[in-house]
């Protein structure tokens, strides 16, 4: 902690990464020995957030993230949006195919952003709000492959034909951006991915990895 920093704020933010880290939700005596600080701390923080919905508290008395949190998260999207735009241009341009930057949103793939390549005479139509389940489409397939935590040339995925006939598509994860997890690909009017589509689409998603780091 620095002077220019806030104790208290610092110790509510460290409650709500610990929360947000668990499924089953923390006692107050569990946030008390993770944080290093006696009981009454963890109370005032906690009736703190609780009064922002941002912590919630079951029957047994574990607390838990609130739904205040989502409100906060709507204006995540935009941000990251923003964040990927540089790079999803680039590649639609190079590769000539539309690129898209892909979400995880519950069980499902969320496209969030798309750009379309600018001098090519077709492409497939992506829109951004565009849903899928996470095991069809390049898209969300990459996505279960950087969940098993290999190095991003064994989590490109490749696909014909999944989401839309006779389109391919190329999609590689997000790697090493805290709570975020998605891909970012290209879908293309072909019947297969040329070989260095690949490489390109690995080099834009740790582009956007690292721009939101």
């Amino acid at each position: 902690m620095t002077a220019e920093t806030s104790q208290t704020l610092d110790r509510g933010l460290r409650v709500l990464k610990l929360l947000a880290d668990t499924d089953h939700g923390l006692t107050v005596t569990e946030l008390s020995n993770k944080l290093g600080v006696n009981r009454t701390v963890v109370y005032r923080l906690l009736a703190t957030l609780e009064q922002h919905a941002l912590v919630r508290r079951d029957i047994g008395g574990r607390a838990r993230v609130g739904l205040g949190v989502l409100r906060l998260g709507r204006q995540v999207h935009p941000l990251v949006r923003e964040a990927a735009l540089p790079a999803l241009r680039s590649l639609a341009e190079d590769i000539g195919a539309t690129a898209h930057l892909t979400l995880v949103d519950g069980t499902e793939a969320l496209a969030v952003a798309v750009v379309e390549p600018t001098w090519t005479d077709y492409h497939v139509a992506y829109r951004a709000g565009f849903r899928h389940p996470l095991d069809r489409g390049a898209a969300g397939r990459a996505i279960l492959k950087g969940r098993q935590g290999r190095g991003p040339d064994a989590g490109l995925a490749l696909t014909h034909g999944e989401l839309e006939a006779g389109a391919s598509g190329a999609a590689a994860p997000l790697l090493g951006v805290s709570g975020i997890e998605g891909s970012v690909g290209v879908v293309m009017l072909a019947d297969t991915v040329s070989e260095r589509v690949g490489p390109r689409v690995i080099d834009a998603a740790r582009e956007v990895s690292e721009a939101l780091r």
